[in-house]
């Protein structure tokens, strides 16, 4: 086996990083430099679910797995990519948009990873990211009965971000997803980059214990022979 190309699907951690309203910030220290202490080290505060990172069931269902729990062939796969670029903001992504992209996960199954592409991390940081589109319940569904569990999307939230002006309708994709025990990767990037068919798709966590989520470095690969 040969790796041809590792394509880098997530964003930088630091203290400019956007995260979902009233999560905590990240705050970056630095704890040991090499001309006091011998050694450079670094003391970082963050919330578990900061930058480019996977949810876990237990986000939204205190009766389900913790990041630490899921076995680790649930964050990697085929990577399918749907590209719905071009999409306004708010737009509600349906099972007619998924099924009548080219990429269409057909057949798809629990080994396959479905990314939304929808071009929005190019807002990252700019207070339109958080208006992006989201992912219809009834598409999450129909995706989940063909035995998909893992899903990712270049926005920070795979369900709509309320806010003063939108009430949303709660988060019934997180809700959904957490149910099938599967995973959610947000705040993905570069989706762009992948223009290779069947990517190896890795949103490994870092494991946390009893975590809702935890960060990683996403990446698709290029396998040759």
């Amino acid at each position: 086996m040969k790796i041809n190309r590792v394509i880098d699907l997530s964003h930088v951690i630091d203290e400019h990083t956007q995260v979902y309203p009233g999560d905590p910030v990240p705050h970056f220290e630095v704890h040991s430099t090499i001309e006091r202490d011998g050694f450079n080290l670094l003391s970082v505060q963050m919330g578990s679910q900061s930058g480019t990172h996977v949810d876990a069931p237990y986000h939204f269902d205190d009766s389900t797995e913790r990041i630490d729990e899921l076995p680790l062939e649930r964050f990697m796969g085929r990577g399918v990519v749907i590209d719905l670029t071009g999409l306004a903001g708010r737009t509600k992504i349906t099972w007619s948009m998924i099924a009548g992209s080219p990429e269409a996960p057909s057949p798809a199954g629990a080994e396959d990873i479905v990314l939304l592409k929808t071009g929005w991390s190019r807002h990252w940081g700019a207070d339109e990211y958080f208006n992006h589109p989201y992912l219809a319940a009834e598409a999450c569904q129909r995706l989940l009965d063909a035995g998909v569990r893992a899903f990712g999307i270049d926005a920070i939230n795979i369900d709509e971000t309320p806010d003063d002006h939108h009430a949303g309708v709660g988060f019934p994709v997180h809700h959904l997803i957490a149910k099938a025990a599967g995973v959610i990767s947000e705040n993905l990037t570069n989706l762009e980059a992948i223009d290779f068919a069947d990517p190896l798709v890795s949103l490994l966590p870092i494991k946390l214990a009893s975590a809702d989520g935890a960060p990683v470095r996403a990446v698709a690969i290029q396998l040759g022979d």
